[in-house]
């Protein structure tokens, strides 16, 4: 079979790879339907490797070349003797190796384990007719929900989680920092959700124009009187700011739009040294976490599709073939981004 394989930056090849078997303990093969590129595909293309790694993991025993895509779904063809999800299943897949031994895994915090690592990052990825899985991540797709909205649960279980972490409550108000893909997908997630006010804070215009239609209530570039306003209209801040960003300058501009009390998260990785003003935690006490990934938020962004409270096909910009995927990535990866949020490649059938 044929797998779009990572070699370095800017360098993404079209290669002839073995088939996996899928007959290990804890493991399964998945027939890939739709794969979902990621900004973590970009940046790797674009000047990594970052989180590629290349050194044999312990976990799977892959390193680069390997094939990219950890945003998938498509059918399991194959399973591991213990794997109780039974072959011929739809699903979508949490793309967590875990070790299952560890503190974190034994108290259920898998996304925290020690030797953590992704499909597509840390092994063979999705943009390949077949990909190998822990069987852990294994989720059924619900009757009416389609692969191709299965490609999407990772991307929307990363923005529940933020959301789960704010520690909201109904009603709540929101500031979403940046408007990329997971910004996009917080905002659909929290009015499925039933939050109250909406703010997106965004410094580029055409995602600006953007977010108007996911319908916020509130669109504003990250100005210098932005703290002024939002407490003009809210006369007391917001419930809840989740930093989406990753821009050093994000979080001490945000936190000034946290009401006293309030949280603020930190989903947004960013690469530099950021300086911080506790006096403006602790004298406010307001409450800043961290929110990585996931933990079992698949099974309830799938509760919300099959329920129809939450439609995510306004994250989908476009559908690439396989064939012309390659060349598709590269383009992406070294061009402003604009209004481009969600693209699937079609695997299927490759």
């Amino acid at each position: 079979m044929r797998g779009i394989q990572w070699h370095g930056a800017g360098d993404l090849r079209y290669a002839e790879l073995h088939e996996p078997l899928g007959d290990a303990p804890g493991e399964a093969v998945v027939e890939v339907d739709f794969c979902g590129v990621c900004g973590t595909d970009f940046a790797e293309v674009r000047n990594g490797p970052h989180m590629i790694r290349t050194m044999p993991h312990v976990l799977t025993g892959e390193c680069a070349p390997l094939v990219l895509g950890h945003e998938f779904a498509g059918t399991i063809v194959a399973t591991g003797p213990d794997v109780t999800v039974p072959v011929g299943t739809r699903v979508a897949v949490d793309p967590c190796w875990r070790c299952g031994r560890c503190f974190w895994c034994l108290r259920g915090d898998y996304h925290l384990c020690r030797l953590g690592v992704a499909v597509g990052l840390a092994s063979n990825g999705a943009l390949a007719p077949l990909v190998r899985v822990p069987a852990a991540g294994l989720v059924p797709l619900p009757d009416g929900v389609d692969t191709r909205v299965g490609a999407l649960v990772e991307p929307l279980a990363v923005a529940l989680h933020a959301l789960a972490r704010s520690a909201y409550e109904p009603g709540d108000s929101l500031g979403i920092i940046g408007f990329g893909p997971i910004g996009a997908a917080v905002l659909l997630i929290a009015r499925a959700l039933g939050f109250g006010r909406i703010w997106v804070v965004e410094p580029a215009r055409e995602r600006r124009a953007l977010a108007a239609t996911f319908a916020a209530d509130e669109i504003v570039d990250p100005d210098p009187d932005l703290y002024r306003r939002v407490m003009d209209e809210t006369s007391v801040g917001l419930d809840r700011v989740i930093d989406c960003s990753g821009h050093p300058d994000a979080v001490p501009s945000s936190i000034n739009m946290v009401r006293r009390g309030g949280r603020l998260v930190v989903a947004g990785i960013c690469n530099q040294p950021v300086t911080l003003d506790l006096r403006r935690v602790v004298l406010f006490e307001r409450e800043v976490v961290g929110s990585l990934g996931y933990r079992h938020d698949f099974p309830r962004v799938l509760s919300l599709l099959g329920s129809g409270r939450l439609d995510p096909a306004p994250l989908i910009t476009r559908v690439v073939p396989f064939d012309g995927a390659a060349d598709e990535i590269l383009r992406q990866s070294n061009e402003a981004s604009g209004t481009d949020l969600k693209t699937l490649v079609e695997v299927r059938g490759a």
